[in-house]
């Protein structure tokens, strides 16, 4: 890890730590810290999106809540880290909305990954996260003013917003947070394993240790 990319987790973490005041693990989630998930469909659906090579041999699953202060504040920090991994990192996202509000902002995410706009749109959402996340009293019409703002149809998104399609990706990933023990946004497994604690270190640490694992295997297997 470099001495740039140490000195940027440290300062994204700062915030992350600030965003995250008095979350933690549930103890179950401390129980199943890397453990392996047996079915790897539970962690990657097929109307999963995705960021980087689809055929990487790491994957972080992110379980992921569009309202959670902390889920913002972890983007960059994971994008940081599949920088120091070019090619052999994947982020897949799965929704769990807990927040107030949460629900329909998934469903506009969606609607936007049905557009082909998914990152525009939720890179403008998170930027606009603290105009409409406000838990006791979202103010949606400021999430969709910024999808609007990042290239998304609305009228489309409307008409899309309960489609049965929309309805079942989330009910999906509602199941499958719970199969995964996803109580708290944002969890996060790297290729199948909890992390061991909560924090950007722990993140990179064991996508690091993903990854020497996979090239090792893959020499010898050549």
């Amino acid at each position: 890890m470099t001495k740039r990319t140490l000195v940027v987790l440290t300062a994204i973490a700062s915030v992350v730590v600030f965003a995250a005041a008095g979350w933690w693990f549930t103890a179950r989630q401390a129980g199943n810290a890397g453990a392996q998930v047996a079915d790897a469909a539970v962690l990657v659906r097929p109307h999963s999106p995705v960021f980087g090579p689809k055929a990487a041999p790491v994957t972080i699953a992110e379980f992921f809540d569009p309202a959670c202060e902390t889920c913002r504040a972890f983007y960059p920090v994971v994008k940081e880290i599949m920088a120091q991994f070019p090619g052999e990192v994947r982020l897949v996202i799965r929704y769990t909305p807990l927040h107030q509000g949460s629900d329909e902002v998934v469903r506009l995410l969606e609607t936007a990954r049905l557009q082909r706009k998914f990152e525009p749109v939720l890179e403008a959402i998170l930027r606009a996260q603290p105009q409409w996340a406000s838990h006791g009293a979202p103010r949606l019409d400021k999430a969709w003013e910024a999808a609007g703002t990042a290239g998304l149809d609305l009228a489309k998104a409307r008409a899309a917003l309960m489609s049965p399609e929309v309805t079942a990706v989330l009910e999906q990933d509602r199941s499958d947070s719970v199969a995964v023990g996803a109580q708290k946004t944002p969890t996060f497994l790297v290729n199948g394993k909890h992390l061991p604690s909560f924090g950007a270190q722990q993140l990179y640490n064991l996508v690091e240790s993903e990854v020497r694992a996979t090239r090792a295997s893959a020499a010898k297997g050549s």
